[in-house]
């Protein structure tokens, strides 16, 4: 089959390949996927370029189990294997696991669900591990209420536009930090408010929120923390990644922070599990969410594709067309 492989961290273009490899075998309690379409969210690009350096061990014991990168995917049950019982051949599913970047992807039957009836393939591969971050952050960690004040920067991105839409969904009055050039699509997926980072800077002045989940890191926690009630809590998700330690130390530092204040800041580690896709999905078939897409690529440019993410600026999420026939 066709797939994706890797055999050394580097820049996307250089280090991925598209190859012929053997098709998996399914096993016990797994299933096997035809994969339709694939997205890439950043974590996909930090593993292959190796970023930050520290985590080049557990990257590379990952990838000697598995040189076909992603995760995210969608597609049409192949085959199932015995104690499978939610699946069978020929149902549309979705999920996130690994080896996303190929024809054919074997997953676990707990980190699939049923596709969502309203999305086409393209658009149920995009919802996985962003939708899932972003759903767990704000119940889970930023425990969201009705009628908090919820800011979240890099509210285009990959994780950002669906948080703008989960929040929205649980009632709070949403505030999106993005460009100028993403002010309007920021604001057509529900953001009640919109700040143009590049003219303002929501660190300054007089409104204050329940919740901040940053998805940028590019500004200090002392200054983010300005922009909280006194009893807010800040979610950080991300920070720019480089060098040995570049974007671990944001997190743990919001962490140790929070021993001397009220506010809370939490770092957080997104799980995927069959009951939060059950709740993406139905979010979606609601009209409450609808994934974002950015720039799709067949599956040879998947190198390109993935250099794009890695680069920052992609408007909602990237996809990886497989099989060109959609449903």
């Amino acid at each position: 089959m066709r797939a994706i492989i890797q055999t050394k961290f580097g820049s996307p273009r250089d280090v991925l390949k598209h190859a012929e490899v053997d098709k998996p075998s399914v096993g016990n309690g797994e299933v096997l996927v035809k994969v339709h379409a694939a997205s890439i969210h950043i974590g996909d690009y930090y593993m292959i370029a190796g970023l930050p350096y520290v985590m080049r061990p557990m990257f590379s014991a990952l990838r000697a189990k598995n040189r076909v990168p992603g995760t995210d995917v969608a597609g049409i049950v192949e085959e199932v294997g015995d104690e499978v019982t939610q699946f069978r051949p020929g149902d549309e599913v979705f999920g996130s696991y690994k080896s996303a970047f190929a024809e054919f992807a074997c997953f676990p039957e707990g980190a699939l669900a049923s596709k969502p009836s309203t999305l086409s393939f393209e658009q149920a591969s995009a919802v996985g591990v962003s939708a899932l971050t972003a759903l767990q952050a704000l119940r889970d960690h930023g425990k969201v209420q009705p009628g908090q004040k919820v800011l979240i920067t890099g509210a285009s991105g990959g994780v950002g536009t669906f948080a703008v839409q989960i929040a929205k969904a649980m009632g709070a009055d949403v505030t999106g930090v993005c460009s100028t050039r993403n002010l309007e699509m920021v604001r057509s997926i529900g953001a009640d408010h919109v700040v143009d980072y590049t003219q303002d800077d929501f660190t300054v002045g007089d409104r204050r929120y329940d919740l901040i989940f940053d998805n940028v890191g590019s500004r200090s926690l002392s200054d983010t923390r300005r922009a909280l009630t006194p009893t807010g809590t800040l979610l950080a998700n991300g920070a720019p990644v480089g060098g040995w330690f570049g974007g671990v130390m944001h997190p743990i530092g919001a962490l140790v922070s929070s021993l001397f204040a009220r506010q809370q800041a939490r770092p957080f580690v997104s799980t995927s599990n069959p009951d939060d896709l059950a709740v993406l999905k139905e979010f979606v078939e609601a009209g409450k969410v609808t994934p974002q897409l950015d720039r799709s690529y067949p599956l040879e440019q998947t190198p390109e594709a993935v250099a794009h993410v890695g680069e920052g600026h992609a408007r909602g999420k990237t996809t990886i067309t497989v099989d060109t026939v959609d449903a």
